[in-house]
C-alpha cells in the first residue's frame, strides 16, 4: 500500500487516539462479522466486498451527508440496525470516518428515531458546512402520524473531530408537509447553498397536486424558519416523484476542478432520482439564484436526460471536498439476489467506490473517474503485452486474483470504416441492443473488451464490453455489461447494460479506453475516460476465492490492437470491520489485510 502523506498520517494518529478512547465506536472483528452460512455454499460469504464501503451487518441504502470536515472524510447512510431488509420505521443514519475515503471506520448510528417528529424513521438528508466550519444536518423524518417532514440536527461538540453526538433541536420539524402535497411525497433535503441575498437555498424532492414531480426550494436565514417559493426549482410532470435532489455548480468545459455549492456565476447540474425507472439522471443548465429556478440545456424531460450510471446505481449524493478542489460522488448499489441470500449473508447493499466527477470538454456531459485514493490498494501489477487481439481471440490476464482487481487497457481499432451499420431504432434503447448483441454475438468491429469474475470452464463470466457502428459519416461506440452469463444460479437479476459513449472516436484516432474495478460481486467499468459508467452486481456460484479468472477478448471478424493493458490485484481495505486489535488506517499493510 502506497505511503499517506504526512498530515494525513498525523490525523490518522489522532484518530487512533480518538478511537482508541471512545464507548462509541463499534470495534468489529473479523469473526463477531461473519455470518454463518453451513449449508449454503460459499458463494454466499465470497460476494462480500473487499474495498466499496459497505457496513459489517445489516441494510443499508442512499448515501447521506458526506462530507469533509477538521481533516476527516464523513460518510452517512440509511442503515436498519436491526436486520437486513429495508426494515420498518427504523432507518436511522449510519455513520464511518475515514482519512482517505478508502478505509472506514464505523460509528454509533448519528442519527435514529427517537422524536415524535422522526418517530418512524430517519430518512435521507444531507449536510452543509456553515461559514464557521460547523456542520449542520437536514434530514427528512416520519413522523409518528407516518408524515414526511424535514428536521435539523446540529453536532452536540462541533470541535470533535468524530461528530459522535447529534443534537434534534425541539423546535423540529422546521418544514412540515405542505397541504397540497401528498404526506408521503415530500422528502431529501438537499445541501444548502447561499443565495445573493444571504438566505440559505434547499431543494427538496415532492409530488405536488395536479402538477405532479417537482423539485422545491425553501429559503431561510437560520435553518430555523423556511419559507417556499413560488416557483419549484424544477417541474417533472410525466416522470411521477422524484427523490434525491442535487444541484452543483461545475467549473468550465474539461476543467476537473470542483466547486462548493453556490447560486451565481456558474453552469449547475441538476441529478434526480426517478422512482417509475429506478434511475439517476442528471443534466447540465442555468440556475437563475434570484427567481430559484434551473433551466436545463437539454430535453425537458428528466428521464430523458443523461444518466450517472447505466447499471445498477441509485440514489446518488455528491459533496464537494475542499481539502483537494473535487466534487465527490457517492452511489448506492442494492444487491439483485433474493431476499434469502440477504438473510443468509447478513447483510445487504454496497456503495460505489467515490468517484471524481467535472464537466467534460463537450460541456454537455460529466466525467467519471475513481478518487485516486483507491490506487493506494494497488498491489501485484501485470502488465500484458500483446500487440493485438485476433478476431475471436481470448487473451488470459495471469497473475493476479481476479476477485479484486483493477484493469485498465486501452484499445485502438485500426479499421473503422468496417464498422456495421446502425439502425436508427437502436439509439432509442442502447440496453435493449446490449441483450440483441451480447459478447457472444460476433460483429465487424467488436464486441471487444474484458471478461471478469470468469469460472475455469468459462461457464459463468461478466463480458465488458465495446462496439463500434456506422452512421452516416460517424461512427457510435456502445458500451455494454452483459450479466447472461454472469451466474448459473436461478433467482438471480441478469440484465443486460448499455449506453452510447458520447465521443468522437475517429476524432481520438480510433482509440477507447476502458478501466473496470472488479471486487467480489461488484463490477464497475469506465469507458472512455468515465465518460460512460455501467455497475453491475453479480453472483456467480463456481468462481471460488483464489479461482477467479481475467481475459482480454474480441469477438469482432477484424483485429483490435491493445496499445496499453495493466492489471492490479486490489489489497482489502479497512471497511467497518477490523482484523482482532486495534489497527490504524494508515497502518494496514497488505499482509494484515487479508
Amino acid at each position: 500500500m502506497a505511503r499517506l502523506s504526512l498530515a494525513a498520517c498525523a490525523v490518522a494518529f489522532h484518530l487512533c487516539l480518538l478511537i482508541s478512547s471512545s464507548a462509541s465506536l463499534r470495534w468489529l472483528s473479523d469473526k463477531s462479522a461473519a455470518v454463518t452460512t453451513a449449508g449454503h455454499g460459499l458463494g454466499h460469504v465470497r460476494t462480500r466486498s473487499a474495498y466499496h464501503f459497505q457496513p459489517a451487518k445489516n441494510w443499508q441504502n442512499d448515501p447521506n451527508g458526506p462530507m469533509y470536515h477538521n481533516g476527516l472524510y464523513h460518510f452517512f447512510y440509511q442503515y436498519n440496525p436491526d436486520g437486513v431488509t429495508w426494515g420498518n420505521g427504523n432507518l436511522s443514519w449510519g455513520h464511518s470516518v475515514s482519512v482517505d475515503l478508502v478505509n472506514w471506520f464505523a460509528l454509533d448510528a448519528a442519527l435514529q428515531p427517537s422524536r415524535s417528529f422522526d418517530a418512524n424513521g430517519c430518512w435521507s438528508g444531507s449536510a452543509t458546512i456553515l461559514p464557521d466550519g460547523s456542520p449542520v444536518m437536514l434530514y427528512t423524518g416520519i413522523d409518528a402520524r407516518g408524515d414526511q417532514v424535514q428536521n435539523v440536527a446540529f453536532p452536540k461538540n462541533a470541535s470533535d473531530p468524530l461528530l459522535v453526538e447529534w443534537v434534534k433541536p425541539e423546535y423540529n420539524p422546521v418544514i412540515p408537509v405542505p397541504a397540497d402535497i401528498k404526506r408521503d411525497d415530500f422528502r431529501d433535503p438537499s445541501t444548502a447553498w447561499l443565495g445573493a441575498d444571504g438566505l440559505w437555498r434547499i431543494a427538496v424532492a415532492a409530488r405536488v397536486h395536479d402538477v405532479g414531480g417537482a423539485t422545491l426550494i425553501y429559503r431561510s436565514k437560520d435553518f430555523l424558519r423556511w419559507e417556499r417559493n413560488a416557483d419549484p426549482l424544477y417541474l417533472a410532470h410525466a416522470a411521477g416523484m422524484v427523490e434525491c435532489p442535487d444541484l452543483f455548480p461545475v467549473s468550465e468545459p474539461g476543467v476537473e476542478v470542483g466547486l462548493p455549492a453556490s447560486g451565481a456565476g456558474a453552469r449547475h447540474v441538476l441529478k434526480m432520482s426517478v422512482m417509475d425507472t429506478v434511475q439517476d439522471y442528471y443534466v447540465v443548465g442555468s440556475y437563475d439564484d434570484t427567481a430559484d429556478t434551473f433551466v436545463p440545456e437539454d430535453d425537458d424531460d428528466c428521464r430523458s436526460w443523461r444518466r450517472l450510471d447505466y447499471g445498477h446505481v441509485y440514489a446518488s449524493k455528491s459533496f464537494f471536498d475542499p481539502s483537494k478542489n473535487r466534487r465527490v460522488l457517492w452511489g448506492w448499489a442494492n444487491e439483485s439476489d433474493s431476499v434469502a441470500d440477504d438473510l443468509v449473508r447478513g447483510w445487504s447493499g454496497v456503495q460505489t467506490v467515490p468517484r471524481k466527477i467535472w464537466l467534460d470538454e463537450d460541456g454537455k456531459q460529466l466525467r467519471q473517474w475513481p478518487v485516486e485514493e483507491i490506487e493506494t490498494l494497488r498491489s501485484k501489477r501485470v502488465n500484458l503485452l500483446i500487440p493485438e487481439v485476433n478476431a475471436g481471440g481470448v487473451n488470459e490476464i495471469i497473475g493476479i486474483v481476479g476477485e479484486q482487481a483493477d484493469v485498465e487497457v486501452v484499445f485502438e481499432i485500426p479499421a473503422l470504416e468496417h464498422a456495421d451499420v446502425l439502425e436508427p431504432n437502436w439509439l432509442l434503447d442502447p440496453q435493449s441492443l446490449c441483450g440483441e448483441k451480447g459478447a457472444s454475438v460476433p460483429g465487424s468491429v467488436g464486441p471487444f473488451g474484458l471478461l471478469v469474475m470468469a469460472s475455469g470452464d468459462m461457464q459463468e463470466h461478466t463480458a465488458v464490453f465495446f462496439r463500434v457502428f456506422r452512421q452516416n459519416d460517424k461512427y457510435k461506440v456502445l458500451m455494454c455489461t452483459d450479466l447472461s452469463r454472469s451466474s448459473t444460479r436461478d433467482g438471480v437479476y441478469k440484465p443486460p447494460y448499455g449506453a452510447f459513449v458520447d465521443m468522437d472516436i475517429e476524432a481520438h484516432g480510433g482509440i477507447i479506453s476502458l478501466r473496470t474495478l472488479v471486487d467480489h460481486s461488484v463490477v464497475e467499468s469506465f469507458g472512455g475516460g468515465g465518460r460512460t459508467c455501467i455497475t453491475a452486481r453479480v453472483y456467480p456460484d463456481h468462481v471460488v476465492n483464489g479461482n477467479s479468472h481475467l481475459y482480454v477478448f474480441n469477438n469482432g471478424t477484424g483485429a483490435v490492437k491493445v496499445s496499453s493493458l495493466d492489471a492490479w490485484e486490489m489489497a482489502t481495505a479497512t471497511v467497518n470491520v477490523l482484523p482482532d486489535g486495534l489497527i490504524a488506517a494508515s497502518s494496514v499493510s497488505r499482509a494484515q489485510a487479508y
